[in-house]
């Protein structure tokens, strides 16, 4: 039997297909929104073709570093929120038997199916002033006021207020804590599943208990899955812009709506772009950062 690597035609056809359309779609229109991020803006707001750094100077101006950094600490706290849900919830799914494992990885999936747009939606309707989460908290407080009125104590509590939960920087993170927590799950339990089982119980036979089995054992063994778990957190949140656009006030623009308003209402294309290929920038340090971290293991292994 013919050895289909040795076919190049078979190659060339299977190889061909792929390789144009990521040229055609994803590396071209890259490469112009690249060159557009050293142009300038003209006087009727179209782009004209120059080679100068001051789209990029004009990023670490206040006003946008501003954005940018809070930007980053939003993605942080984002990501740390994550893992300390997602590592537990992942090994409750990688150690559970194989009769419940699939049912457990299913409900974790299931949002994808739901578009985003109709999710955030859902958390407008639970986190504003009249939405589910003040209701309950209303009702508690009429609760505990019936009982200290018992008491003779009828005005303790006093009016409840309702709590502002919308339209703040803490909403777009318990918006993009719910969007992106699948995405911290399965490449964790994807590690964790993997993990051999004996190395735990070895720690546990002689005589570490299971938290410290958990941060000297467990969590070593995890590592890469972990950073992988984070840098794709950390990514997603960072570029977001629906969440922080239906969830956000004024005080919670972050870049992504920034580079939405440059080629929306502002038309100024070449400043948008240097904003987009500095959240490019960051990305490819980012997995160059991954790339070397993973090579330096490798080699403790051999």
């Amino acid at each position: 039997m013919e050895d289909w690597r040795k076919n190049k035609l078979v190659f060339w056809i299977l190889y061909l297909p792929p390789t144009a359309w990521l040229v055609l779609f994803f590396t071209i229109p890259l490469a112009i929104v690249w060159v557009y991020s050293f142009g300038e803006r003209g006087p009727l707001g179209q782009t004209e073709i120059a080679i100068s750094f001051a789209n990029y100077i004009r990023s670490m101006e206040w006003t946008n570093l501003y954005i940018i950094l809070k930007s980053i600490w939003i993605a942080t706290v984002t990501t740390a929120i994550c893992l300390l849900i997602g590592f537990p919830l992942a090994m409750g799914i990688a150690f559970a038997s194989a009769r419940y494992r699939n049912v457990l990885l299913l409900l974790v999936i299931l949002p994808f199916w739901t578009n985003l747009l109709v999710r955030t939606y859902a958390w407008i309707a639970i986190l504003r002033t009249n939405g589910h989460v003040n209701w309950f908290l209303e009702w508690v407080h009429g609760l505990l006021a019936g009982v200290f009125g018992l008491l003779g104590m009828p005005d303790v509590l006093g009016t409840f207020e309702p709590l502002q939960l919308l339209y703040n920087q803490k909403a777009v993170i318990i918006g993009l804590v719910y969007v992106n927590l699948p995405f911290v799950v399965l490449p964790l339990y994807a590690t964790l599943e993997k993990l051999d089982k004996s190395f735990l119980e070895a720690s546990l036979d002689l005589g570490a208990g299971q938290w410290r089995t958990l941060f000297s054992v467990t969590a070593p063994l995890a590592w890469p899955g972990i950073v992988t778990a984070a840098m794709l957190c950390f990514i997603l949140s960072l570029g977001t812009y629906l969440t922080p656009d239906l969830l956000g006030g004024p005080d919670s623009v972050m870049i992504g709506n920034l580079i939405a308003q440059q080629f929306g209402p502002s038309r100024d294309w070449p400043f948008g772009s240097a904003l987009s290929f500095l959240l490019m920038y960051v990305t490819f340090i980012l997995l160059w950062i991954r790339a070397f971290a993973a090579r330096g293991e490798k080699g403790k292994l051999h």
